[in-house]
Formats: structure tokens, sequence, C-alpha cells
């Protein structure tokens, strides 16, 4: 929402001899460094603006040409190291309430699938984690394939964050509601709401007003990933979230794999669950 949204008058030149006039299209307005630097201190006044791995900003790349340490141009790179705090601060704050949701054994009343298995048997497997390894494998793989569906549509449609877009913002599924036919079933997969501002709530508020909401969504979600770290890292070793002590169930298997043993008929998940998994015995804490 902090991207620049103002474009640059089109240059309409006369064409000598003809009456004609040649018009261009506006070139997208994006972030800069600078932009950048404004934007830290509105975060956080106390560090201000901190870029250690100096990603985003110009480099000599030896040959007296300037590169970034990312990908691309420095604006380019900006738009998309933009985009993905936004969007991974969203998904640890969902993370982060799930977690919750799930240690706390709340779940849906009624069967997850037509064999019987029910949410209660889910919950009952243990904590959170434990909870999603207690997963069928379909599930999982439909949890999967609808989050890759979401991530195309989001790369796809509309003008890409690293060429100008929005970041942070995702597009309506209004266009693809269109395109689709609908009376078909495909159309009926479609969410009936918009991810991104589904019910229209932003539209007319004042600039200051999506400012002041983008910087607490930022904070936020940085917030939330330490939080969700913070979860995992004291389900995975008992003590090492000293604030937590007693209240994350403890969790033998490997909260970075996707699958578990239950899913031991997929491709290359009998050879995944071989490698050595955090924490490795030196990593221990002593007295833990």
């Amino acid at each position: 929402m902090l991207t620049l949204s103002l474009q640059v008058p089109s240059f309409a030149p006369t064409v000598v001899g003809s009456a004609r006039t040649v018009s261009r299209a506006a070139a997208p307005v994006m972030e800069t460094l600078e932009d950048l630097k404004a934007l830290a201190p509105k975060l956080n006044p106390v560090i201000g603006y901190w870029n250690p791995l100096g990603l985003g900003e110009p480099i000599e790349n030896g040959s007296g040409e300037e590169q970034t340490f990312a990908v691309g141009d420095s604006e380019a790179a900006i738009g998309f190291i933009r985009h993905s705090e936004i969007k991974h601060g969203r998904v640890a704050m969902a993370a982060f309430i799930g977690f919750i949701v799930g240690e706390n054994n709340i779940f849906f009343p009624g069967a997850l699938q037509g064999d019987g298995l029910l949410f209660a048997d889910i919950s009952s497997s243990g904590g959170a984690c434990a909870q999603w390894d207690a997963l069928p494998t379909a599930a999982k793989l439909q949890i999967l394939l609808f989050i890759g569906a979401l991530e195309f549509w989001g790369e796809l449609d509309g003008q890409h964050y690293m060429r100008g877009g929005q970041p942070g913002k995702y597009p309506s599924f209004d266009n693809l509601r269109k395109d689709l036919n609908v009376g078909s079933n495909i159309v009926k997969l479609v969410p009936a709401l918009d991810l991104f501002d589904p019910f229209k709530l932003s539209e007319k508020a004042s600039a200051e007003k999506k400012e002041r909401g983008l910087l607490a969504e930022i904070n936020n979600g940085r917030l939330a990933q330490l939080g969700i770290m913070g979860f995992v890292s004291a389900a995975s070793v008992d003590g090492s979230v000293p604030s937590l002590t007693g209240m994350i169930k403890h969790y033998d298997g490997n909260v970075m794999a996707p699958f578990s043993a239950v899913d031991s008929g997929l491709p290359f998940v009998k050879e995944m669950l071989t490698y050595p998994s955090f924490p490795l015995p030196g990593f221990l804490i002593p007295g833990m």
C-alpha cells in the first residue's frame, strides 16, 4: 500500500507533418531504496533502517556495473522483498492462531471424511504439530494443492509486484469467475470472497488510514513470524523457550518436514525421513 501510486504523465509528442499524436503508456513508479529508508523508522523508530545483507541495495560486480544482491535490478528486488515479507507475515499470523487452536484441542464437530475419521480423532493425536502428521495423506495433498493454486493465481493475474504492482495485494477472483463457465463444476471451486479486502472495507479508506493499517500489518506479521518459530522450538526442544515451558506439547517429529511416516507411500518421502532432523545432538543446550 506504500507503493507509490502516482503515474508519470504520458508523453504524447506531436508527429511533424501530421495531426496525429503518439501516446505512450505511463511507466509504473516502483519503490526505491530511499522509500525503504523512509519506511523503516515508521515501523521501528529504535532500529530504523538496518540491512546488514544489503538486500535490494546496488553493489559493484567487479566490472564497474551495479547489480543487487537478490533478483533483477534494485527496484524489482525491493518489490520482491516487500511482497515476500508481507505474504510471509500473513501466513505466520494464520499459523500462530492455528497453533494456539490446535494446542488447546479446539476442533470442528463431525467427521473429517466419509470413512468415519473424526476431527476429534485428529485433535486427540497430540499437539498442533502431531495433528498435522495425523491428517490422512489425501487431506495434506488437498491442502498443499489448494495453496499452490492460490500461489499460481497470485503470480499470474494483475500487474506483478516486481514490475510496478502493489506488494502484498492479492488479485481478485472476479476475472477468474468471468473466464470460467458459470454453470461448470470448476467455478464452484473458486472462493466466494477475495483474499485481499474481501468485504471492500479499504476502498473508501483514506491514504493515511491505509498507511497505518499496512504498518500495523507488517509489524504484526514480523511478531507472528517470531512467535510461530518460538512455538515450534518449544515443541521440539523442551525448555528452549522458558516462557512457554509446560504450555506446548512435545513433538518428536521434524517440524520442517511436510510429510511424516504416515505418508511414506508418496514418492521420495521414505528417503526424506532418513535424513537427520533438528535438533541434532550437538545443538542441544546442556541440561535440557
